[in-house]
């Protein structure tokens, strides 16, 4: 039985025999800082039953955070350049970013490169996230025939906090991404992300 368990069940035999009161709403995550005791005939064995289940308290632990992650394909392919592949492609990215427990909020982009917009699981690091999503994608798509054998994305990544004021003018963004890209190319508009972001970066590495 996992320590959670045995602290839930240990709870539970307080509460059923009167030892312990749960203020309502506060039943689950377990949390000792919201318990009450009151007093019994056999105190001894309700200290000792009552250390056991402190030892074994857990809290809840929340997260919420919004990423923006973008990259290419190598060295600036239009690989996506079919519209059905391409939104065949992001659901698919769409589709990994979920399986790692990342929230897909839009997913995105045109023929050379992807926009994703994300929770970041509380598990994961933005670099694993990124280079699973790239690998099983891969795998995916190289399975078509043709030009896909080849087929990579760049090394490289950027990627960005969002906060959830900005989340929907972000969501708007990446759905216009075909519009903005007759303007604009997707170097400079990178550039421009490095930018806002205030970050510096060797124009020698950041392509590939």
């Amino acid at each position: 039985m996992r320590w959670f368990d045995l602290a839930a069940s240990a709870l539970r035999i307080l509460k059923a025999n009167g030892l312990l009161y749960l203020s309502p709403g506060l039943e689950q995550p377990w949390d000792m800082r919201q318990t009450h005791t009151v007093a019994t005939s056999n105190p001894n064995g309700v200290a000792s039953i009552r250390r056991i289940a402190q030892s074994f308290v857990m809290s809840q632990s929340i997260a919420r955070v919004l990423i923006h992650t973008v990259f290419s394909t190598k060295s600036r392919e239009p690989a996506f350049h079919d519209a059905t592949f391409r939104s065949e492609v992001h659901a698919y990215l769409g589709g990994c970013a979920k399986a790692l427990d990342c929230l897909p909020l839009k997913i995105g982009g045109v023929a050379d490169h992807v926009h994703l917009l994300t929770t970041l699981s509380r598990t994961i690091a933005i670099a694993e996230l990124v280079k699973e999503i790239k690998r099983v994608s891969t795998n995916w798509i190289q399975k078509r025939d043709g030009m896909f054998r080849q087929f990579h994305w760049q090394a490289g990544y950027g990627c960005f906090s969002v906060s959830e004021s900005k989340a929907a003018a972000l969501v708007r963004y990446i759905e216009q991404q075909e519009e903005h890209h007759r303007k604009i190319t997707f170097q400079d508009e990178y550039r421009e992300l490095l930018r806002r972001h205030g970050q510096t970066w060797d124009e020698a590495y950041v392509w590939d």
